[in-house]
Parts: structure tokens; sequence; C-alpha cells
């Protein structure tokens, strides 16, 4: 048997993550490589208006003057490999900002681009040919800022291949800058679909940073010293299996109950989980605490990929600006919401004069006061309240104005208006997500490294041939019968851990039953029509709840559920983060000797 391992180290969750991961890798991991994932959809919109400013931007900075600044000579002294999408939109930009930082520190590194992800050239084509978005089937904008395909591990791959130091991609799935790694030490080949789905899985567990570790935990008071929290680390061997670990003497926790969250994290359809190298079943997958923060992670299937990459673009659609309050005393809440009223109907009436026409959309929301809440709601009646009004516009003077408007209630209408919090808002371009699949001979990926460019061959794929579904025990929970009726009701969370994310305007929540026993009451109780019942203001599209029985787990995928997703969205919470805090607080009813 072969014995080698590999550990890779995730240093990165988004553009915005803590500059302690990569330092306590590189120097306390024991790492063989170091990856880093920057590009969140909503990155990559934030990114486009980036380099609507400045086009030599584009690209994540603070991966070069924050992390590799400071850590290069040591990486470089130890051998360590780096593999980073923060290239985002420009990554030869990037790569040429990490070449000046090691010319600078008397360093001789072979450093790479992965490219061929920008599909803006094709839109012109693509528009002929009447391209359509994946959820709607809406025509592709006008105003596109950027398109850039969801790339794969074959790339990165060949850039190890051809001895690179460090890999700078464009977009590629989040778990690819790991199963690059993996293809290329393993020498995993293209139709390895098993080898290459537990990479991934691999990929994606450590692909958001700390969320493997105790971020985001449901049991979040039992993860200690957060302020030390340790970065993941993936020990994986070549059959695919892997260990889910972090440094020693860091905090956090690694149990499989906070890998298992993560597992679940975004996923969609866990026995379709559609990649560019591989389609993965991770229904299977089985969690088994190894050791003290330690997991190992099995049993994840593959199947032959799809014929298409996913594109991501990102359209101009006028204008967009948030405005808060706080707002204290008896009638918080009442009096937020009428100011936030009264803001608009005077900027409503400003704007007619004004010929400029209505707002494109609203939403008013009083933070404090429970309003992702909605009819669930148990605060009403609280004396510190903060109202938050988003607004869109397709004329940027518009929101000017509504924004020089909010500070006039400091002095006009509710008594304990405090002011604003932050200053004054302004308006910002209102970039959005549209994503529709490309044929993958569309594109052509490549490698450059030392001037010198090298295609990549990618296997073209096929129609992904779907998992036979697994046929979940659905007998009748214990307790639930007409013949018991010594039950007690609990909210949600007593009997499952939960996690929830985004894909778009698709929110996906995971569930995991915190006891095997626990595993039928949630069959028969978290059904999609009920938790489609309890987040009904929230959630517009349907509801399908797929099963996970290899850890006792389920994924409730709610379609337009996001008030559009990312920057499209208006509410607080545009990424979906609280959708699982919502339903986790569902009333559930439960036997008492399972409890007991």
């Amino acid at each position: 048997m072969d014995a080698k391992t590999v550990r890779i180290g995730g240093a990165s969750g988004f553009w915005g993550d803590s500059s302690v991961g990569a330092p306590q890798l590189v120097r306390h991991g024991g790492i063989d490589y170091l990856v880093f994932d920057y590009l969140a959809e909503l990155t990559m919109s934030i990114l486009a208006a980036a380099r609507l400013r400045k086009p030599e931007l584009g690209y994540a900075t603070d991966f070069v003057t924050v992390t590799m600044k400071a850590l290069i000579g040591e990486i470089a002294a130890r051998g360590i490999r780096v593999v980073s999408n923060a290239g985002g939109m420009n990554p030869h930009g990037c790569a040429q900002a990490i070449a000046a930082l090691a010319a600078e520190q008397g360093l001789t590194l072979r450093i790479a681009v992965v490219e061929g992800d920008d599909v803006m050239p094709l839109l012109p084509q693509l528009r002929e040919a009447g391209v359509q978005d994946m959820q709607k089937g809406r025509p592709l904008p006008e105003k596109v800022v950027s398109a850039n395909a969801y790339l794969g591990a074959l790339p990165i791959k060949q850039a190890l291949d051809q001895g690179a130091q460090i890999v700078i991609t464009g977009r590629c799935v989040d778990s690819a800058v790991t199963l690059g790694v993996l293809m290329h030490e393993f020498g995993w080949h293209a139709d390895d679909y098993d080898r290459l789905a537990q990479g991934s899985l691999a990929g994606h567990i450590i692909e958001c940073g700390c969320q493997a570790t105790g971020g985001l935990h449901t049991d979040w008071e039992s993860v200690p010293d957060w302020h030390d929290i340790g970065y993941p680390v993936v020990e994986c061997r070549a059959d695919g299996t892997f260990l889910v670990g972090k440094p020693p003497a860091t905090g956090g926790l690694v149990n499989t109950a906070t890998v298992g969250e993560q597992v679940l994290y975004e996923i969609g359809d866990p026995g379709t989980y559609l990649l560019p190298d591989v389609t993965c079943d991770f229904t299977q997958v089985n969690l088994r605490q190894a050791a003290p923060d330690l997991v190992e992670v099995s049993g994840a299937r593959g199947r032959a990929p799809g014929n298409a990459y996913k594109v991501c673009a990102t359209y101009v659609d006028g204008f967009r600006c948030n405005a808060q309050l706080s707002i204290v005393g008896v009638d918080a809440v009442a009096k937020a919401e009428r100011t936030a009223e009264a803001i608009l109907a005077r900027t409503r009436k400003l704007f007619d004069e004004n010929g400029w026409g209505d707002y494109s959309r609203t939403r008013i929301e009083v933070l404090g006061a429970e309003s992702c809440f909605g009819p669930h709601a148990a605060v009403r009646h609280t004396r510190e309240v903060v109202m938050r009004l988003a607004v869109m516009h397709p004329e940027k003077a518009a929101l000017e104005l509504f924004a020089r408007e909010i500070s006039a209630a400091g002095t006009s209408w509710a008594p304990g208006t405090t002011g604003s919090t932050g200053g004054r808002s302004s308006p910002s371009p209102s970039i959005r997500q549209y994503a529709f699949l490309l044929d993958k001979t569309a594109l052509t990926p490549a490698v450059v490294m030392d001037g010198v460019r090298t295609g990549v061959a990618v296997p073209s794929g096929g129609q992904p041939v779907p998992v036979a579904p697994v046929a979940p025990a659905l007998a009748e929970a214990p307790g639930t019968g007409p013949a018991e009726h010594d039950t007690v009701e609990v909210p949600l969370i007593r009997l499952a851990y939960g996690r929830s994310g985004d894909k778009g305007d698709t929110s996906n929540i995971g569930l995991i039953a915190r006891r095997p026993a626990y595993l039928p009451v949630l069959r028969a109780q978290v059904t999609a029509a009920r938790v489609a019942d309890w987040l009904g203001h929230l959630v517009a599209g349907p509801v399908t709840r797929y099963e996970l029985p290899g850890f006792e787990a389920m994924n409730i995928v709610c379609e337009a559920a996001l008030d559009g997703g990312g920057m499209a969205s208006l509410r607080n919470d545009p990424l979906g983060k609280g959708m699982a805090q919502i339903l986790l607080a569902m009333p559930v009813r439960v036997p008492r000797k399972l409890l007991s």
C-alpha cells in the first residue's frame, strides 16, 4: 500500500478573511501546499466593480500586499508550494505583483498563471445564439462587465507538473485549488472519478477556511479560543481518503459535526454535485472521529463530468444605496418603520419633481426586531433598533438625493433617533450576476510560465448520469403516530446541527441529526412542505429535500429565496447565512424518551 500522504492547508475562505491563517499554517501546520480561495460569487461582483474604476485592478490585492509580502521568504525556504485563485479577473496582474515581491527579496520563484476563463470575447456570438441564464431563462444583458467560466483542476495540475512553485488562477471552482494539487502529487487521471470526487470533497471542506474547524458551528459555545482558531489542514492519501485537522495548540474544534456542516455547505443535490472535472455523489460520505480534532473522511463517489462550464457573468443594473438609523426608546420598532416609510414618501415626491421616476426596488428592515424571522419573530417591543432602508434606482442622482435626505430624520420625526450608523451612505453601481452554461470546447485553458504558454487538454465530458436516488427509511418516527402521545415540542436545534449558504438566489440549508435516533423524527417532520411553510416569508420558489444517509444528514434547497442573492439582494442577509438559524427555531415534536 502506498503510504505517501500530502498535507494541504486552507488559508483563506474569501477575500477579506483573517491574515492569521497563512502564517499559522506555514509555521505550525507541517504543510506541503498552501491553498487560497478568494472568489465567492459576490467577490467576482466586487472585483468587477474595482476593475471598472481601475483597469489594473481586478485581483485580490490582499494576497499580495498582506500575505505574500510577509511570507514569501518563509514559503520559499520551507519548500511550500502555493495555489491561489487570487487572480480573479486579472491573474497576470496578480502574478506580476508577486514576481516583483520575490525580486525585491532576492528570490527566484517559478510563477505560473492559469488563463482561459475569460468569456468576454465570446459574448457577441453567444448573444446572437440566444444564450439564456440557468435559473430563469433570461437573455444575456446588454451591459455585461465580466464573464468568467469556472475552470477545473487540470490546468493547476499541469502548472505543478511543469514545476511551478506558485500558481495563480482566475476563476475556477473553489475546490480545484486542492484537487489540482492531489492530481499532480498522486498522478490521478482525468477518469479516476472516485478519487477526483474525494479530492474535490477535500477541497470543498477547506475552501471556506475556519468553517471546517468550528467556525459558524451550530454549537458555537463549545468551540474554544475563537481568537486563535486553527485553519484547516487535510492530510490526503493516494486512494482519496483524507484526514481533516488543524495546527496543534490552536483554537477551534474539528469533529464529525463541524466537518459535516461544511460537507453540506452549498452543495445543492448531494447526489449530483456538478464540477468541471467530476460529478460527485456525497450521499454515502462517512465521517469518523479518528482522534481529538481529527476526522477521517471517505465514501465520496464520482461519475463523468458534464460537457459544459458554468459561467458567472456580471452586469450593471442601475444603482443601489443602503441607509441605517439607530432609534431608541418606547415603540422603537414602530418608530423605525414609520421613519423608513416617511423617507420613501418624501424622496418619491422629490423624484417626481425632478422627473426621475420611482425606485426600482425598496426594502425596509428593522434590525433588532427579528425582521428576518417574519411571522415567527418573538421580539416586537425592543427599545433599541436599527432602521435599515435599501433602495435601487436607474439614476445615480436620484440616490444621491436619497442619501442626503436620511439625516433629516435626526430632527424631523421619531424621538430617540440617534443618527446614521457609519456616516452618510453613497450610491454605488448595482452589479448583478448572470449564470449560464458554455460548452467546454468553446474555451482553451492554458498555463503561462517563464513567458511560455502551454495549452491544457480538457476532456469534453458528456451529459451527467444521474445517481439512483437513495430511498430513505421513511418509517413513521417513534412517538408521531396515534398510539403514542408522550411527546414534547422543542426547537429543531435540539435535534439537529445546521448550516446555510447560497448559490445565486438559491438558499442551501444542511441539517445533521445530533443522534442517529433523531433522524426518523427529522425525516417525518422537517419535510419540504413544512420548510416551505416556515420560511414562506423569505422563499418564493420550490423547496427540495435531499438525503445523505452516510452521516445522518439532509440538504434542503430553497429556490428564489434570497431576494436575487448577492449584490442583487436588498436584504441585510443577501447570502442566506441566517437561513439555517431561522429554520433551527422551527418547533418539532419528539418522543420524550428520545430526549432523556
